[in-house]
């Protein structure tokens, strides 16, 4: 297969530098991504099926035929000729590889009409949703390779959000604006397996960017996410990983607006109604620019976020690094994690966690005025109370962070867990950070640290409070 074939001699050429590294490896990391991919050689053409490289033709139903003719066939390579596709969503099947090579674009449709509604997962809630560009639905054995363009041209999708979000804070109905402002995505996976995702950019995004949802083994390699051209798109995120497992995510570079590298498991009471973990996760030698966060865990948190390693992994110029976040209605435990090798520069903070993460949008009330019996049923997901109240209350436990440098801070660390449940056993190894300031940890237990070091201009430390055992 080309893709193991292509990595194979850097592997082998690896193996006697990295040998002791490799063997502390959680066993589970050998068995991540795409377990095998069967694509056969033959190709089709989209132009043999009407599809016009102008730019301005809506070629959806062209290269659609496309897609399902080599399918109706056993299986092959959609191809394009060189130049600019227009195009609403498309569906990929199983044993098909939909190749955007160099010198090929697809441009999104921007009109919301051309993306169908579906069912599916969106920020946690189970809904609605307008289809993304490319979407792998039910589907087994397939990918989206090329060193081409898929271009969401998501502008329009923004500016209606923030014209939307306006009208909503006054309101206050931040808490649902991202569920009514819809947008299409720009890759979604769904309940597959073994899928590949290689080497594509990603501009634009009209909302999330690569959505890996209730899927295992999947492999997303070399791909390049830059969301900031012509302006920036809220909500545009890199890559979020959700409720999925046995996933590989490497050598990818991103530039959003949002969080950068995702890992996520539903909202609230319909996300504890899933209870569905994301689990098994190997991340590496990856690159962060503008956006939220390097590494982010959660908001969504509900069916859990567990046995995660994440490695070799930089910033440059992200709002955080490292990064937890959590809401007293989204439960779940996130737990077992191994980060390190981690380079920060230019971040805001460093390592950033809190279990009661913005307020005006984790918790929904409706105001006055509004029949509860006359809203969509998503609202009432959201609006629905997590019962016992104890069930709402996120855990985050056994982080190991490791060999962490991090240079021009803003501020070294904020970490506030919550009083009925703290931050438990978080360990901190080789750690050196230049911030402006040291920073808060608040409602902490049993923390460790070795060769820690946080320099700070006037050489203040951490400030540690209602914690138990947590000595810096």
């Amino acid at each position: 297969m080309r893709f193991f074939s292509r990595i194979l001699p850097y592997i082998l050429l690896l193996i006697p530098a990295v040998g002791d590294a490799l063997a502390k490896d959680p066993e589970w990391t050998a068995h991540v991504g795409v377990r095998k991919l069967t694509i056969p050689d033959t190709l089709f053409n989209v132009a043999d099926y009407g599809a016009i490289a102008d730019g301005a033709t809506m070629n959806t139903v062209a290269i659609q035929a496309a897609i399902d003719s080599c399918a109706a066939q056993g299986g092959g390579k959609v191809v394009f000729d060189n130049g600019k596709y227009l195009t609403g969503s498309l569906y990929l099947k199983s044993n098909v590889e939909l190749h955007v090579g160099e010198g090929v674009e697809l441009l999104g449709s921007q009109d919301l009409a051309d993306y169908p509604e579906i069912p599916t997962r969106v920020a946690g809630v189970e809904m609605q949703w307008p289809s993304a560009l490319v979407n792998i639905l039910n589907q087994r054995n397939a990918a989206v390779t090329g060193r081409g363009i898929i271009d969401g041209q998501g502008k329009p999708f923004w500016d209606a959000y923030w014209a939307l979000r306006n009208t909503y804070d006054r309101k206050k109905l931040r808490w649902i604006a991202d569920y009514d402002a819809k947008r299409p995505r720009t890759l979604l996976v769904e309940n597959c397996q073994d899928v590949l995702i290689e080497d594509i950019t990603f501009q634009r995004a009209g909302f999330w960017t690569v959505h890996i949802l209730y899927s295992s083994y999947v492999t997303i390699e070399g791909i390049t996410v830059r969301n900031n051209i012509g302006g920036h798109g809220p909500s545009t995120d890199g890559i979020d990983i959700d409720s999925s497992s046995w996933i590989l995510i490497q050598n990818s570079d991103i530039d959003c607006n949002d969080d950068n590298f995702c890992f996520k498991s539903g909202r609230d009471w319909d996300g504890l109604r899933v209870n569905r973990p994301t689990e098994y996760v190997l991340i590496q030698d990856c690159i962060s620019r503008n956006g939220a966060g390097l590494i982010t865990f959660g908001s969504e948190t509900s069916g859990g976020i567990r046995h995660i390693v994440a490695r070799n992994l930089h910033a440059q110029g992200t709002r955080s690094g490292i990064r937890f976040k959590s809401a007293i209605t989204r439960g779940g435990v996130v737990e077992n994690l191994l980060l390190e090798d981690i380079t920060l520069e230019d971040v805001e903070i460093a390592i950033d966690v809190t279990a009661n993460w913005y307020p005006a949008y984790s918790y929904a009330s409706l105001p006055r005025g509004y029949d509860i019996h006359k809203v969509p049923d998503y609202w009432l997901k959201i609006l629905k109370p997590v019962i016992p109240k104890e069930r709402g209350i996120p855990t985050f436990r056994d982080v190991q962070i490791r060999n962490v440098t991090a240079r021009n801070v803003k501020r070294a660390i904020y970490a506030e867990g919550l009083r009925e449940s703290p931050l438990q056993r978080f360990s901190f190894e080789n750690v050196h950070i230049s911030a402006a300031e040291a920073g808060t940890i608040r409602y902490a237990e049993n923390w460790s640290f070795r060769n820690v070091v946080i320099e700070t201009p006037k050489a203040r430390r951490v400030r540690v409070k209602r914690s138990t055992n947590v000595v810096l």
